[in-house]
């Protein structure tokens, strides 16, 4: 037989775009549309349908930038359509460009009542199946007009239209053809007989029968289609169809569970405000759907999306509840937001898990055992004890799949953090967290699924993601005929729950990953858009302050615990931590309004801690000066978690003219010199006798650099960056200021100005630096070339450190270049190390000779997209160098340099921890009165130096007769024994890394 497979799918592929599709609406009638624009932000449903309207015609330019157009649509089924099946297809003026990227539109009825979303892909509004003639339509579409960012067809490009201040007004959508049609659903159904047997055909072997089988049928069909009479003749062909879509699958065909899915970005390439209505253009079309089709199962993240169409969309979220009620609308993942995990601090991140939990249970009664994270930028080693402690057991994310160096060695996988707890774990093969239910992403899964031989089960989350749409009709249909069909893995709409369940069962000794999951890309994001970096950072050490204090205060005043203020704070802050808004990838106007948010944020809760403190203080004027030390460890004789009337003097040593030019810096245990360009070219341990800056080099060195990425500006930083690079040595002012030493530089269209000072006590070099910056696809590092020989570094993460190589022995090693820290970076050598401490940054690199090691902060970028200002103006950041530091020294430096002391005059002498411990290795991370209001304390710690710990807790100051072990939601473990009461406490003993939440039921 001739070759004739080509001659076919082209003739497939041409009949179903010109004749086939088009059929599916044989006959259309006009609709009558008017239209209202508002002048400024969204208004609500009532004043929408209330407002006046004049006519448009389709061929109409509307909508201004990120503005709201009503529409109202009229109409009436014609009598001759009686009993047939009719839906509006509505056109807003939609491009080729998928879901959630343009114009979008949530349809309501004249009662106000939500209908259904309108994206590109799903554009149509049923109206009776069947129709009454005569039948009226009167609806109203609330349209939002958001600009396609990268409408020019190149992506990346600066553009201003990412905030609506520098938008402009020009009408960004042409309206297109509002009209009522008649459905023919055989046609529909040929339609999608042929797509999913062109696109099976299409990942077959040429030399396999079943292709050719497939391809004759096909043939057979187009052959049975009258071009002229296509609604005619589409059940003749599809009969010829018949036998091949009836075939089964192998049996040992790979078992797909499909789970509908929409992830939506809590913001990214639009403000927050607009992913409210997405949320609920999505979750009207979900329920919709489920109303429809039988077997489909919607899934949905994020407890803040739940949260925010109850408080805007109550009647979208009445129809949600029901849906979840049914079992077939599943909240999954239990956290607040997706967050980033790189970031996040240990609490934070815990509370993500604690503020999703407890909304799905209090709402739904629905504990979810799956954190669902498919987009996040790269998972912290400290995350697997975090999702344990909150009371799951697995994990699913895709976008691993990203990372451009390594090819990952698992789908299916056990994950083991730095404490040793391990999280089953699956990446989908489909490598889609929007997958279409196409052929080939259908074929590519079974084919890439990394685990054959050992299991045969994966998850396809299927929907129009991002920007929103979820599921289609066509994705669920697609689905259907997939579900036994030869040639295909089998697909089945499944929950996450019932996907792990069978995955867990069939595969129970899986392969394990210890350590980090590094995503090898998306590096920048630990950089970009320092200011929202810098206000995640300040927030979270102002709540840790904000509880501390306020439980104190409670537990010994009259003072009111602010459960309500709190609340509302630890929620933002979440929000913000979400995978485009703390990594820096968003439009200006989310970053915008980041600024402004972490703003009001500081001034709240610093309100909540002087009032707090101002209680436990007592009468101002009675002129004790008390130090309020928020950190886990004693400093200047000032007790953890406490307060003393009697520290010590925290002034620097006076700085002293250094020969040669420069300046001296010299307590008696650290001797500093700084060169006459205001360079560090020593720094000397006095008490060790070792040197910390390597030979011939300089610390505190700034280092500029080009920063152009081939894609991603934002998210990105390629390696070749590292081939050019300046350092800044040119000095514009070095002179003594305070008990510092200023250095002043500028370079470009920049200014910086450094302070370096010494403390009286203790060996540590602090650099204050702040940086007028005004830079274009620039990269500024702050290097500290160190005389260690180093093989591995620690940096901190949640609940503990985690140690990469310094060396680039392995791909994997190499693609290591950028990563993350929290308070603090360390390496060593036996006996004596140093620590690089940091107040706000979290990217940086480390590199090595043959016997020395260079840490590099990352301070500054300037990606041009989405946000072409990034980063544009001043920002100010604290470091701190720490020769001699050991891994607890670097623990203790971190938590001072971000949590600072305060002084409040008032008329006690000294205010006792309530929490005290009596082993620096267990750090208390939280203190805090219970979340249910009960007025039980609750206290997290957590062994920070890597290795067995024992410890006794004291409780000063608060009535408690026994304390029990609990998970992050505050609920006691079951099998917990509770910890053993010693004549001076409660005694711990601790694995390393080991975090542990204690709470005590006040008497």
């Amino acid at each position: 037989m001739h070759d004739d497979r080509k001659l076919v799918e082209a003739r497939l592929e041409r009949v179903l775009r010109e004749r086939i599709r088009p059929a599916v609406h044989p006959v259309t009638t006009p609709l009558a549309v008017e239209i209202w624009s508002t002048d400024g932000e969204p208004v609500s449903v009532a004043e929408g349908l209330a407002a006046p309207t004049s006519p448009i015609a389709a061929g109409t330019p509307w909508g201004a930038p990120w503005g709201t157009s009503w529409f109202k649509v009229t109409g009436a089924v014609p009598v001759e359509w009686t009993g047939r099946t009719v839906e509006a297809v509505l056109d807003l003026g939609f491009t080729p460009r998928t879901p959630g990227f343009q114009c979008e539109g949530l349809v309501y009825g004249p009662d106000g009542t939500p209908v259904k979303g309108l994206h590109p892909r799903n554009n149509y509004v049923r109206v009776g199946a069947p129709a009454a003639g005569g039948e009226q339509v009167h609806w109203r579409i609330e349209a939002a007009s958001n600009p396609d960012l990268d409408a020019s067809g190149v992506p990346f490009q600066p553009t201003p239209m990412g905030d609506k201040a520098t938008a402009g007004n020009a009408p960004q959508y042409v309206l297109g053809e509002m009209r009522l049609a008649v459905f023919d659903e055989t046609v529909w159904n040929l339609v999608m007989d042929l797509e999913v047997l062109g696109e099976l055909m299409a990942e077959l072997p040429v030399d396999g029968a079943r292709r050719w089988e497939i391809l004759r049928a096909v043939d057979r069909a187009l052959d049975a289609v009258d071009l002229q009479d296509v609604n005619g003749t589409a059940a003749a062909a599809r009969s010829e169809l018949a036998g091949v879509l009836s075939a089964p699958a192998e049996t040992s065909a790979h078992r797909i569970s499909a789970v509908g899915h929409a992830h939506i970005d809590s913001a990214w390439l639009w403000p927050l405000r607009e992913t409210v209505r997405k949320v609920a253009r999505t979750t009207s079309n979900m329920t919709q759907l489920l109303e429809e089709e039988a077997e489909f199962v919607f899934a949905m993240s994020q407890a803040q999306q739940f949260a925010w169409i109850k408080e805007h969309r109550p009647e979208v979220y009445a129809r949600v509840k029901k849906a979840v009620a049914d079992g077939r609308f599943v909240p999954t993942g239990g956290m607040w937001v997706e967050s980033d995990t790189n970031m996040p601090g240990s609490e934070a991140m815990a509370r993500q898990f604690v503020y999703g939990k407890r909304f799905f249970l209090e709402e739904f009664g629905i504990e979810n055992d799956e954190a669902w994270l498919p987009d996040t930028f790269g998972f912290a080693a400290g995350l697997p004890q975090i999702i344990k402690a909150a009371g799951s057991t697995r994990l699913l994310t895709q976008k691993i799949s990203w990372s451009k160096t390594n090819n990952f060695p698992h789908h299916t996988f056990n994950w083991e953090g730095i404490d040793g707890t391990r999280i089953f774990t699956h990446f989908p093969p489909v490598d889609s967290y929007n997958c279409e239910m196409t052929g080939r992403q259908i074929a590519h899964a079974a084919k890439n699924f990394k685990e054959k031989g050992a299991a045969t089960r994966s998850l396809a989350p299927t929907g129009y993601g991002d920007g929103g749409g979820g599921a289609t009709r066509e994705m669920v249909a697609k689905a259907s005929r997939m579900r036994s069909l030869q040639g295909a893995a089998s697909v089945e709409w499944e929950t996450p729950k019932e996907f792990f369940g069978k995955a867990e069962a069939e595969y129970p000794n899986p392969p394990v990953w210890v350590g980090e999951l590094y995503l090898e890309l998306h590096r920048a994001t630990l950089t970009s858009q320092a200011q929202t970096k810098r206000g995640n950072r300040r927030s979270e050490s102002l709540l840790t302050e904000a509880e501390l204090w306020a439980a104190t205060a409670a537990a010994r005043t009259e003072f009111p615990y602010p459960y309500e203020e709190l609340d509302r704070i630890w929620k933002t802050v979440l929000l913000h931590q979400f995978h485009d808004i703390l990594p820096g990838s968003s439009i200006a106007w989310v970053h915008r309004e980041a600024r402004e948010t972490y703003a009001r944020l500081a001034k709240d809760l610093e309100d909540i801690i002087a009032g707090a403190q101002r209680a436990l203080a007592g009468d101002p004027s009675g002129g004790s000066e008390l130090v309020f030390n928020s950190a886990p460890h004693n400093r200047r004789s000032v007790p953890a978690c406490g307060a003393s009337a009697a520290a010590a003097d925290d002034s620097g040593v006076v700085p002293a003219a250094r020969e040669g030019g420069g300046y001296l810096l010299d307590n008696g245990l650290l001797r500093v010199e700084i060169d006459e360009r205001g360079l560090v070219v020593s720094a000397y341990d006095r008490t060790a006798d070792r040197e910390a800056v390597a030979p011939g080099r300089a610390a505190g060195l700034l280092q500029l650099h080009p920063d152009f990425p081939n894609q991603w500006d934002a998210w990105d930083v390629d390696a070749f960056y590292r081939n050019v690079g300046s350092d800044l040595t040119e000095v514009a002012d070095l002179r003594v200021e305070g008990g510092s030493v200023r250095v002043e530089r500028t370079f470009g269209e920049s200014r910086v100005v450094q302070h370096l000072s010494v403390p009286a006590d203790t060996k540590r070099l602090d650099i204050d630096t702040e940086v007028d910056w005004h830079e274009t696809e620039k990269f500024l590092k702050l290097a500290f070339p160190l005389d260690v020989k180093a093989d591995r570094y620690a940096s901190e993460t949640q609940f503990g450190h985690a140690y990469r190589p310094t060396h680039q022995n392995t791909s994997w090693e190499w693609a290591k270049f950028e990563a993350c820290n929290h308070r603090f970076v360390h390496v060593d050598e036996p006996g004596w190390g140093v620590a690089v401490v940091n107040d706000a940054t979290y990217g940086h690199d480390v590199t090595r000779t043959s016997d020395t090691t260079t840490v590099r902060a990352s301070m500054l970028r300037a990606p041009r997209y989405p946000d072409p200002e990034t980063d544009q103006g001043v920002h100010r950041f604290h470091h701190a160098l720490v020769p001699g530091a050991t891994i607890g020294v670097a623990v203790r430096e971190g938590y001072r340099a971000n949590l600072p002391e305060r002084t409040v005059t008032g008329s006690v002498k000294a205010v006792a921890p309530l929490v005290d411990v009596d082993n620096d290795a267990v750090v208390v991370s939280a203190v805090k009165l219970a979340d249910d209001r009960s007025g039980d304390l609750v206290v997290r710690l957590y062994e920070a130096h890597g290795g067995r710990a024992r410890a006794t807790v004291r409780i000063d100051g608060f009535a408690a007769e026994h304390a029990v072990l609990t998970d992050l939601l505050e609920r006691p473990l079951a099998d917990a024994e509770p910890p053993a009461q010693t004549g001076d406490g409660l005694a711990l003993a601790l694995r390393p890394f080991q975090m542990v939440t204690l709470r005590l039921p006040r008497s």
